[in-house]
C-alpha cells in the first residue's frame, strides 16, 4: 500500500466539522457542509485559502418584488403569492448548493446545470404568471420582468464585497439629523472609518453555526472605528421638534411567527425567518384591518394597536432554540439562542423644517431590506452600535463588539414622507421615502411623524480567533442571506386611535414630549 498523503485536520478543523454533523444529525435541520475546513488546516497555503474563498457561497438573484411598483390593486393578492413562491424556489435552491458540495467539487457545471439552470426555468413559469396576473386586470407588467428569471452563483469573497468588503463604519447617510437614535436614510454610499477589519482578519468560508454566516469580516471591534454619525439638523422656523413615545414592552408574551403579512399576506413563513413581535397580538399572515383593529396590544397606551416586528437576534453558541427543527428556523439556517431585548424604545419624532400630518390608519412600512447580500446596499438602513457609542459610530455592514459593560444596540428610523394616497404600494416601498438632510420631502409627499425604534442587547461579546468568531450574534434572515448586518430590517403597521394620532400629531408639531 501506498503512504496515505493526506494532511491531518488540525483540531479546529475537526470540531468544526464535528459541530456540523451533530447539527445535521441532532438538530433535524439542514445538512450544512462544512466544506471551508481545509481552508484552516495547518499549513494551508493562501492559495488554499483564497481557493475555499472563490467557492460558490450563495445564490444571488434579482429581486422581482422591488421591479413592481405599480401592480392593480386588484391582483395584489395573487401576485404576493407569486413572489412569496420565488423566494421559497431560492430557498430550496440554497439549500441544495448547502448539500452538495461532494457534487459540486467533483464536476465545474454542477451549479449551473442542476441549481441555477433548473432554478431559472420555475422562475420563468412564476415571472410568467404575475404577467398574467397583470394583464388580467388590465395592467401591463414592465417590459423588462422576463428578464429577471436567471440567478447567479455569488463566491465567499464576492459577498463580502457586496457588503462593504472590511470596511467600517455604516456608509455615508443621506437625509440625516430627524431621528434622535439614528440617521435616517439608507446606508448605501461611501463608507466611513475604513481601513482593515480589526481583531484577527476574515474568516473564509460561510461560517455560522449553520454554515451560512455570519463570518469573522462581519464583526468589528467598536472602540477602532472612527467615528461617522453626522450632525443633525437643527430644527427651523415651522419645523416640529416633539416627540411621542409608546412603551410596547419587548415581547414578553413571545410571540413569535416566521410570517411577514405585509409582504406575503396569506402565506405561512413567508419571512423564512423569525420575528419578535410588540404591540398588536395578531399579526400572522392572515391578519387583515379588521383583525388589527379587534386585536389586543401590548402597548400601554391601549389606543395603540400598531404592529412593530423585526428579526429576532441569536447567538450561534451551539444552542438550539424551539424553532430548531422549524422552517423559518433551524431548517432555513437560522439557528442559534434566541435573544429577548431588554430594552425596545418606540419614539415618533418630527421634521426639522415642517409640521407633521396624520399617518393614515393601516398605513404599512418596511424600513431597510432583508436581501442587501443580493440587491446591494441602496434601500439598507440597519444601524447597529454599543451603549455609549451611538452618537459617534453607526454600522450598517458590520456588527458591533462591544466593550465590557456596553450592550449592543440596533436603531432604525423609518420613512417619513408620505404620497398622500396609499396605505401600501405594490414594492412596499413607493408609497413613502425619506426627507432630505433639510427635511424636504420630495415630489409632492407630506412629512409624517417619523417613527424611531432603539432596541438594546445584553450578548456576549463574540471573540475573534485565528480569523475565527466565536459566539457569534446574528439577526435572522433568508438562508441565502448569510446573516449580514446589512439585512436587518423592521416593519411596522400603523393601528392607532384616530384621537391618539391627532394628540401625537399635536404634540410633535407644538415641541412637547408626550407619551
Amino acid at each position: 500500500m501506498g503512504r496515505n498523503t493526506r494532511k491531518r485536520r488540525s483540531p479546529l478543523a475537526v470540531r468544526a466539522v464535528a459541530a456540523s454533523a451533530a447539527l445535521a444529525l441532532g438538530g433535524g435541520g439542514l445538512i450544512w457542509a462544512n466544506y471551508y475546513a481545509s481552508a484552516h488546516e495547518e499549513n494551508s497555503s493562501p492559495n488554499t485559502t483564497k481557493a475555499a474563498a472563490a467557492q460558490v457561497a450563495t445564490i444571488s438573484c434579482p429581486d422581482v418584488g422591488q421591479k413592481l411598483p405599480d401592480v392593480p390593486n386588484q391582483a395584489r393578492t395573487e401576485v404576493d403569492g407569486e413572489l412569496a413562491t420565488l423566494d421559497q424556489q431560492i430557498t430550496d435552491a440554497y439549500q441544495r448548493l448547502a448539500t452538495t458540495r461532494d457534487a459540486q467539487a467533483r464536476d465545474a457545471q454542477f451549479v449551473q446545470n442542476s441549481i441555477l439552470q433548473p432554478l431559472k426555468d420555475r422562475r420563468s413559469a412564476i415571472i410568467d404568471r404575475i404577467k398574467l396576473e397583470i394583464s388580467r386586470v388590465g395592467g401591463t407588467a414592465p417590459d423588462s420582468l422576463s428578464t429577471l428569471a436567471g440567478c447567479n452563483a455569488t463566491t465567499a469573497d464576492q459577498t463580502q464585497a457586496n457588503n462593504g468588503g472590511q470596511q467600517q463604519g455604516g456608509g455615508q447617510q443621506q437625509g440625516g439629523g430627524q431621528a434622535t437614535a439614528s440617521p435616517s436614510a439608507p446606508a448605501g454610499g461611501q463608507q466611513q472609518g475604513g481601513g482593515q477589519q480589526q481583531g484577527g482578519g476574515q474568516q473564509q468560508g460561510n461560517g455560522g453555526q449553520a454554515g451560512n454566516g455570519p463570518v469573522a469580516a462581519d464583526f468589528v471591534d467598536i472602540t477602532k472605528v472612527r467615528p461617522n454619525v453626522p450632525q443633525k439638523a437643527r430644527t427651523r422656523a415651522g419645523g416640529s421638534s416633539g416627540t411621542f413615545s409608546s412603551a410596547c414592552g419587548v415581547n414578553a408574551n413571545k410571540k413569535f411567527n416566521t410570517d411577514n403579512v405585509i409582504v406575503a399576506p396569506g402565506v405561512t413563513n413567508g419571512a423564512h425567518h423569525l420575528h419578535d413581535y410588540v404591540g398588536n397580538q395578531s399579526n400572522d399572515a392572515f391578519a387583515n384591518n379588521d383583525t388589527f383593529a379587534a386585536a389586543k396590544t401590548s402597548c400601554s397606551n391601549q389606543g395603540d394597536k400598531s404592529s412593530y416586528y423585526w428579526p429576532v437576534v441569536r447567538i450561534q453558541n451551539g444552542t438550539q432554540d424551539f424553532d430548531q427543527n422549524n422552517d423559518g428556523g433551524g431548517k432555513e439556517g437560522n439557528v442559534g439562542q434566541i435573544q429577548q431585548a431588554k430594552q425596545a424604545q418606540i419614539k415618533f419624532v418630527g421634521n426639522p423644517k415642517s409640521k407633521v400630518v396624520a399617518m393614515p390608519k393601516f398605513l404599512r412600512i418596511i424600513t431597510g431590506d432583508a436581501k442587501t447580500t443580493t440587491n446591494g446596499l441602496a434601500n439598507a438602513n440597519a444601524h447597529w452600535s454599543c451603549t455609549g457609542f451611538e452618537n459617534k459610530v453607526q454600522l450598517t455592514t458590520q456588527y458591533p463588539i462591544c466593550p465590557q459593560g456596553s450592550s449592543v444596540v440596533r436603531t432604525f428610523a423609518f420613512q417619513s414622507c408620505w404620497d398622500g394616497q396609499n396605505i401600501d404600494s405594490a414594492n412596499h416601498r413607493t408609497h413613502v421615502a425619506f426627507a432630505d438632510a433639510q427635511g424636504n420631502c420630495a415630489n409632492g409627499f407630506k412629512a409624517i411623524p417619523q417613527l424611531t425604534m432603539r432596541l438594546v442587547y445584553n450578548v456576549p461579546a463574540p471573540t475573534l480567533q485565528n480569523g475565527q468568531i466565536k459566539n457569534a450574534y446574528a439577526v435572522d434572515g433568508f438562508p441565502e442571506q448569510l446573516h449580514k448586518p446589512a439585512t436587518d430590517h423592521d416593519d411596522f403597521i400603523n393601528v392607532f386611535d384616530e384621537n391618539v394620532m391627532n394628540k401625537m400629531v399635536n404634540c410633535i408639531n407644538r415641541g412637547q414630549r408626550c407619551r
